[in-house]
């Protein structure tokens, strides 16, 4: 689903290299193009048309480029593009968004921290997806006794707790074996519960990963003064938004961070940056996250030597000076979106040349 602004220049980019580590490797990638969000209103009146819902649920895996623009701006309610989002999330049953947040040492100089504060920073955000602040009920807006005023539920239950600490725990055990979990537990009932019960999902079958509580705010400032401390972080649906887009600025673009939302039968892959509609066609938008959330795609598809192959080929782009204009750094080269994706097709194609070449030596 390219969805709008620059989703369609970015997830086209993700559908070439995809194309290339099927070559590579010996698979194929069928996809089929469904609206959603903005241009699905244009074209249906509502964000997520039912044919996009059920072939979402049909498909092995959904790559999604992004949703808004101020196109849509005056519509409210389940009439936003954002909607359509958030109910494909409910659709597909999705609970778990995994962001990865890297600063490799070629990208530290790019950060708005110091190189030496966000270098070596390899941090997994597991947000909680279809629960909490975004979808308890009761919501919406009301008559209060001073005039209108609006409400919103934060809700959890002890089973949704439980899914997504096992979820973090699990990654914890993948990487470098620590989990942070972040609530607000010193003020909230809700976060209280979610306290207790990630504790006992740790003490009942993860004695070996270390864990951490941090209260929402301090959890803000430390990811900001020492990014490279944190291994996976496991938070509710509102303060997992809200870190993830704050840990997204360590690197210095939302233009290189995938994202993944798994736990329900389909998958769905998107970059974490939004729209983008004021360059919207200009061939100036970053497609790396895209790429990067192909990757995490296939990863999760079982295609776990393409994904790797798909990140090295990023690193080999970025590390030899290639930038789109969000990342415009002194002494790099500048390109446009089709041209970044060309480069890091080149980078699968050569690698897979390489190995060729190597083996018909042996």
């Amino acid at each position: 689903m390219p969805g709008d602004g620059v989703g369609p220049e970015v997830t086209r980019e993700a559908l070439r290299i995809l194309a290339e580590a099927g070559q590579r490797f010996g698979f194929a990638v069928a996809s089929e193009e469904f609206l959603i969000g903005g241009s699905a209103i244009d074209a249906f009146g509502t964000p997520l048309p039912e044919a996009t819902a059920i072939a979402c649920l049909e498909s092995d895996a959904v790559l999604l480029g992004a949703v808004g623009g101020p196109a849509w701006d005056d519509l409210h309610g389940d009439l936003r593009p954002e909607a359509g989002l958030l109910g494909l999330r409910r659709t597909l049953g999705v609970y778990a968004n995994l962001r990865p947040v890297t600063v490799p040492d070629f990208l530290a100089g790019a950060s708005p921290l110091r190189r030496e504060v966000v270098a070596g920073t390899d941090m997994m955000i597991v947000r909680e997806l279809t629960g909490g602040i975004y979808f308890a009920e009761p919501k919406g807006p009301v008559e209060g006794t001073q005039g209108a005023e609006a409400l919103n539920t934060m809700r959890y239950s002890e089973a949704e707790i439980e899914r997504i600490a096992h979820v973090a725990f699990t990654w914890a055990r993948r990487r470098r074996c620590r989990v942070t979990s972040v609530d607000k537990a010193n003020v909230l009932e809700v976060s209280q519960l979610w306290n207790d019960v990630v504790t006992q999902v740790h003490s009942a079958g993860y004695s070996d990963v270390e864990l951490e509580h941090l209260y929402i705010d301090n959890a803000a400032m430390q990811i900001v003064r020492r990014p490279s401390d944190f291994d996976v972080v496991v938070t509710a649906n509102l303060f997992g938004d809200i870190l993830s887009d704050l840990a997204a600025t360590l690197p210095g673009s939302l233009g290189v961070l995938p994202s993944a939302s798994v736990g329900g039968s389909t998958g769905l892959f998107e970059p974490v940056h939004g729209s983008a509609p004021d360059i919207a066609g200009e061939g100036k938008a970053n497609p790396v996250a895209a790429v990067l959330s192909a990757a995490m795609m296939l990863e999760e598809l079982g295609e776990t030597d393409a994904a790797a192959a798909i990140r090295e080929a990023v690193s080999e782009t970025l590390s030899g000076g290639v930038r789109t204009a969000d990342m415009r750094e002194e002494g790099c080269r500048l390109v446009s979106t089709e041209e970044m994706g060309a480069c890091i097709a080149d980078h699968v194609r050569q690698a897979a040349s390489k190995e060729h070449k190597v083996g018909a030596a042996a």
